[in-house]
């Protein structure tokens, strides 16, 4: 076993995957105390610093914008990136962030897509997720108002659903061939979630149908469990997969 270790090396053996190779972060909730997040400036900008040290040169935060619970708005989560923009400017800190939404697919998401209410970043990108616990209606009628609107919609988390994962691998390429773009969480490599998502985000990378992936950061600690984790094998197989995070620096 020795010897075999040697000439080919071992998990164990291997160097983190080196997350610069990203360069953005698209999915985080860093500006302090509009949802379940970062509850200040001093829990952001530790946030931000351990991103710089993970290799990232820009971030993305995503604020939750859901009608019930996270009533955010275009004019909350500027004012809040400014604030944040600021301290960054105030400290020194060497990273650029902008900010978008994570927006909650309910009935009202079709106003806002009509109102032109919409958060987006990059190529008129906007971030939306669904419901963890049962398959929403309108899926087909969501994508079709985004990209007639010129909207770019990215499903975030996919991984995150078991009950998309009924219909198999074709089910995704069927969605990503009417316009929509998908995004994983990197913790769902680590176990964070469990074993099933997991597993099923590497049923993703494996059939190469990632095109953004995210850390979903809202707290310091889930950074620490992705530098944890890095050496693992589906992180280095990030490497292989033509994902847009690089193309938003």
């Amino acid at each position: 076993m020795g010897i075999l270790k040697s000439l080919f090396g071992s998990k164990s053996n291997k160097q983190p995957y080196d997350l610069s190779d990203l360069k953005v972060d698209m999915h985080s909730h860093l500006i302090p105390g509009i949802d379940d997040g970062s509850q200040s400036m001093e829990e952001t900008i530790g946030m931000l610093l351990r991103f710089i040290e993970l290799g990232y040169q820009k971030v993305i935060t995503t604020p939750h914008i859901m009608q019930d619970h996270y009533p955010n708005t275009p004019e909350i989560i500027n004012r809040g990136l400014e604030n944040v923009r600021e301290e960054i400017k105030k400290l020194n800190i060497p990273i650029s962030i902008e900010a978008a939404a994570e927006y909650y697919f309910d009935e009202f998401l079709f106003e806002k897509i009509k109102n032109k209410e919409i958060l987006t970043f990059g190529e008129n990108y906007v971030l939306f997720e669904f419901s963890f616990v049962s398959k929403p209606h309108s899926i087909d009628q969501l994508i079709f108002d985004f990209k007639t609107n010129n909207y770019n919609p990215i499903l975030a988390h996919y991984e995150r659903y078991p009950y998309l994962f009924d219909d198999g691998m074709n089910y995704v390429q069927t969605l990503r061939d009417k316009g929509l773009k998908i995004q994983m969480n990197l913790n769902s490599l680590t176990g964070h979630y469990g074993k099933l998502i997991q597993k099923q985000a590497e049923m993703l990378i494996d059939h190469k149908l990632v095109d953004f992936v995210g850390t979903d950061c809202h707290r310091i600690e889930h950074l620490s469990i992705l530098e944890e984790n890095l050496k693992g094998e589906y992180f280095h197989k990030l490497a292989d997969l033509d994902l847009l995070n690089r193309k938003l620096s």
